[in-house]
């Protein structure tokens, strides 16, 4: 394995101090005006001393705190948490997905450790490059969305055990005994939930329909919704991970693929690895980034992001959500998303330019290319010369669904995870495995079915994204850590103590998510706002490809007026559905301050039903 590199060491003109949580300033709460029926009103961050977990489901942080207080490290209350929202969130939590988890640990006095764990999905070895085409080479509508072809080998449990074997101090079974327990026992239903077990894809399998769904005696709010498949599942991964991928569970997911036409065997579940990788590291104002390597797109994109942002001060352009600053924002997001849907896929079958991308000065390049008060139309980009080679000849972002979950926590010694995980589409393939009760993810749309056709966001497809057996697919989870910097005693024998994590962060929602790490970083340590106003601040994002600018409802309408009038096609989010809110997205955070080591949570209230727990 290769070693840790700062692969972005952005020369800064501006010096920005630790922030230290100002209320809302006048100027921002002007640039969200109150006639917008859809702002929304941000409490004070959840306070803890010691410890914070922040998930989209109470729950699940309530189980996070318990293992925490129990003795537990970080680690430990992030796989107990990994394992509740495969219980209490079955829209996104999972057993049978995959994700990523990025931890930093410490190790000795002064030392520590990062480290990226990627148990993202892998397509079977029976998967094929065209196995979602008619015989006319067209894609198949919904082939790779729903039903038992959809899914590749799930590395959920495989990533939670082999990160809490090497970096946890309880047992597996301690850190699962909250998840256990809420299967068994059952947990209240509020009516969001129950609302969104109603789902048609869970409706269209007869094992889903079962659990879920009752047969069509749908589950209401304040029901107790048990789950004792899932429970006695979950007791046998306690007792021993490797039944999941060589034992009686492996043989009964191949089985039951079999009969109902899947690819997934048990030769390609014993298969299975975790890839422990090196995170991705980078600079902005002073702090170090560390965030998601591929096969997530995330973390490069983000860097390159904050590369081209680093040569603005931006809190001299105006506040949060100003025109100005939206428009240097979304081109520097244009601009890197053009280089992700050129040159990015799976680490392990594709060479990718990621220190090239990276580079200061390739970021300065790029940074010459924008108008300082119009918009760059995407078909006009010239990628600048002599940085970065030749793309492939088809190619750009693949599609990727928004719904995914993210959660973040912080123990009483510094130690941080942050952590993405998914089954791709709601309740993912929609199957449930019979006698077993998880869903399976339905990944295997992540890959480029059809390399050049577009897909559903008008995206042409790369070729560095294709189907093959074993092969991961790209994803654009960004798990953040930023940490502040070094504290060095000056003299002959400099001796410099690591930096304390400052902000731990991540979001759901496909191509969004690296916009929403940017947008909740930017808002936090550039314009001050605090963990909760961050999380609950309007959406915007570019991926290039559409040429569009994509904002919630929320967003501050005299603010697209102006932008409009700068050039920019705005599409504000569902806004035909009056009564949609508009918004995608689910910011879990916590920050530390640096004075007080106080910690700050904030849970994103697009969701009803998360919360930031401590203690």
């Amino acid at each position: 394995m290769p070693p840790s590199t700062h692969i972005l060491t952005c020369a800064l003109a501006l010096a920005v101090t630790a922030v230290s949580l100002p209320a809302q300033t006048a100027a921002q709460s002007a640039a969200q005006p109150a006639a917008n029926p859809y702002t929304i009103v941000s409490p004070p961050p959840v306070r803890a001393e010691h410890a914070m977990v922040v998930t989209v489901q109470h729950d699940a942080s309530d189980a996070g705190v318990e293992i925490l207080k129990h003795g537990g490290n970080a680690v430990d209350a992030a796989v107990a948490v990994g394992f509740a929202l495969a219980v209490v969130y079955p829209f996104a939590g999972n057993l049978g997905g995959g994700g990523f988890m990025l931890i930093r640990t410490h190790t000795g006095p002064n030392q520590v450790q990062t480290r990226f764990l990627d148990y993202r999905e892998m397509a079977p070895a029976a998967a094929t490059a065209n196995m979602y085409l008619d015989a006319q080479g067209n894609v198949i509508p919904g082939a790779s969305i729903s039903g038992y072809k959809a899914s590749g080998v799930p590395g959920t449990v495989a990533g939670l055990c082999y990160t809490q074997k090497h970096f946890g101090k309880l047992s597996l079974a301690a850190d699962m005994a909250p998840a256990i327990r809420l299967a068994t026992d059952g947990f209240v239903l509020s009516a969001d939930e129950a609302r969104a077990l109603h789902s048609a894809n869970l409706g269209r399998f007869p094992v889903s329909a079962e659990i879920f769904q009752r047969n069509g005696n749908f589950y209401q709010a304040g029901d107790t919704f048990k789950q004792p498949l899932l429970a006695a599942t979950l007791r046998t991964i306690a007792r021993d991970p490797a039944d999941f991928y060589k034992g009686d569970i492996a043989r009964q997911i191949a089985a039951f693929e079999q009969a109902n036409g899947g690819l997934i065997t048990a030769a390609d579940l014993a298969a299975y690895q975790v890839k422990d990788r090196e995170p991705l590291t980078g600079s902005y104002h002073g702090y170090t980034i560390l965030t998601a390597p591929p096969p997530s797109s995330g973390g490069i994109v983000l860097l390159e992001i904050l590369n081209i942002l680093s040569g603005y001060n931006l809190p001299t352009l105006g506040a949060d959500r100003t025109p100005k600053q939206v428009h240097f924002i979304t081109e520097a997001f244009r601009r890197a998303f053009m280089d992700r849907a050129d040159y990015l896929g799976d680490p392990d079958f594709v060479s990718m330019p990621i220190q090239q991308m990276a580079s200061p000065a390739y970021a300065a390049a790029w940074r010459k290319t924008i108008d300082d008060t119009r918009a760059t139309p995407s078909k006009d980009l010239v990628r600048p010369a002599g940085f970065l080679p030749p793309p492939p000849t088809a190619s750009a972002t693949p599609h990727e669904s928004t719904q995914t979950t993210h959660f973040s926590v912080v123990d009483s010694e510094g130690n941080a995870v942050s952590s993405t995980y998914t089954l791709n589409f709601g309740f993912g393939s929609g199957v449930t495995v019979a006698g077993l009760g998880f869903l399976l993810n339905d990944e295997m749309d992540d890959f480029t079915s059809k390399p050049g056709a577009p897909n559903g966001f008008g995206l042409i497809q790369s070729a560095n994204n294709a189907i093959a057996p074993g092969k991961r697919p790209l994803s654009a989870m960004t798990p953040t850590i930023v940490v502040g910097p070094e504290a060095c005693r000056p003299g002959p024998d400099l001796q410099c103590k690591p930096g304390k994590p400052l902000l731990v962060l991540g979001s759901p929602g496909g191509p969004t998510i690296i916009t929403t790490v940017a947008n909740d970083l930017i808002s936090i340590l550039d314009n001050g706002l605090n963990v909760q106003q961050a999380a609950d601040a309007p959406r915007f994002h570019h991926q290039y490809l559409p040429d569009v600018l994509q904002v919630e409802k929320a967003f501050p309408l005299d603010v697209v007026d102006k932008l409009k009038a700068a050039g920019y096609t705005i599409k504000r989010n569902d806004e035909a559905d009056e009564h949609n809110p508009g918004v995608w997205g689910d910011s879990e955070m916590i920050y530390i301050d640096p004075k007080t080591n106080t910690l700050l949570g904030g849970h994103d209230q697009r969701h009803s039903f998360g919360k930031a727990a401590g203690y």
